[in-house]
């Protein structure tokens, strides 16, 4: 009888650590299933053809770099990196390009486009958009003399879209701090990522809409937003006078507009951050970001090693990967429709 007791014991602990061991295992591969080889025998080319066509956009848009990054950006906080960003309107789909973040701002969409058909001359019905808004993003902050890495893909396309995510989830402008770090802590990002991956604003340009709210009367106080450098107040004013143009364009970072640096950090400590956003970061009382600010801007070695870190953590956001969705032919629809 107690032979028999010990033999079930065992055997129940036997069962419960193989369950334990296959939990491990799948987890491990759910986690691995975006891989810098996926493309290595299928497309081999794929990151030179995506440099290659962002390349040729930049002799024409010296903003298209940080227009690619921030089509990534925008893609992974709805549900995740899957392509969803650039599906058009249909009978069945309300397009997140409409989303409040991504209407009359997101753009980037004909290269993307351009970056797909090239791909698909060479490995057709290989490369997912996913994939490619990923491989675009790299490209962009490389070709700005920001550092490159090795992207992660194997990611597959969404058959659908989530306009009322878009709304909800992306990090606008306007948000407090508070408000961005749990946009971010929504999709698992911590404040290290937060404040990393803000300084892709060290590039591109912004809308006068984005900001003029900080210029003449911030939250109705009559006066303009008080974190702002007054000089650098005066520039913005002339750019975006009241009842101007609220399409008008500002460099992101006055000082090196298309280059991809540190110099961001170093105009939040100079209270010349564009975006209520970005000089929150630096301006908000007590904050945990304010630290990192310092240290990115003393520190560009640093800055570009988190940089990297962060767009990958951002990256592996919910991928599609195995048999869940599809690869798109057509970035711009769904297979079939």
């Amino acid at each position: 009888m107690f032979s028999s007791s010990s033999s079930s014991v065992s055997s129940n602990v036997y069962l419960a650590l193989k369950i334990i061991l296959v939990a491990i295992i799948l987890q491990h591969q759910s986690n691995a299933q975006l891989s810098a080889t996926f493309y290595n025998t299928t497309c081999p080319n794929v990151s030179a053809i995506v440099t290659n066509v962002i390349q040729q956009a930049l002799q024409s848009d010296p903003r298209i770099g940080a227009s690619l990054i921030r089509l990534h950006f925008h893609d992974c906080f709805v549900d995740g990196c899957d392509g969803s960003i650039l599906l058009d309107n249909t009978s069945s789909i309300l397009s997140e390009k409409f989303a409040a973040p991504n209407v009359n701002s997101a753009r980037g969409f004909d290269v993307v486009d351009n970056i797909k058909t090239a791909v698909e001359n060479s490995c057709p019905g290989v490369v997912s958009c996913a994939d490619i808004l990923a491989l675009a993003a790299e490209a962009s902050v490389s070709l700005a003399g920001g550092p490159s890495w090795t992207v992660l893909v194997g990611r597959r396309d969404s058959q659908t879209a989530n306009q009322g995510g878009a709304n909800t989830s992306i990090p606008t402008p306007f948000d407090g701090l508070t408000n961005i770090t749990s946009k971010f802590s929504a999709v698992g990002l911590n404040t290290n990522d937060l404040v990393a991956l803000s300084g892709a604003h060290t590039f591109g340009r912004a809308q006068c809409r984005t900001f003029s709210n900080r210029l003449f009367n911030f939250s109705g106080t009559g006066n303009p937003d008080p974190t702002l450098n007054t000089t650098y107040l005066a520039t913005l004013q002339q750019i975006c006078p009241q009842g101007g143009n609220i399409s008008a364009l500002a460099n992101l970072d006055p000082t090196t507009p298309d280059t991809f640096d540190s110099n961001y950090f170093t105009n939040l400590q100079n209270n010349q951050g564009l975006l209520q956003s970005d000089q929150e970061l630096f301006s908000t009382s007590g904050a945990s970001t304010i630290s990192i600010v310092n240290t990115f801007s003393s520190n560009q070695t640093a800055f570009f090693q988190s940089f990297v870190q962060s767009m990958i953590n951002m990256g592996n956001i919910s991928p599609l990967t195995g048999s869940n969705g599809e690869i798109r032919a057509d970035c711009k629809k769904v297979n079939g429709s």
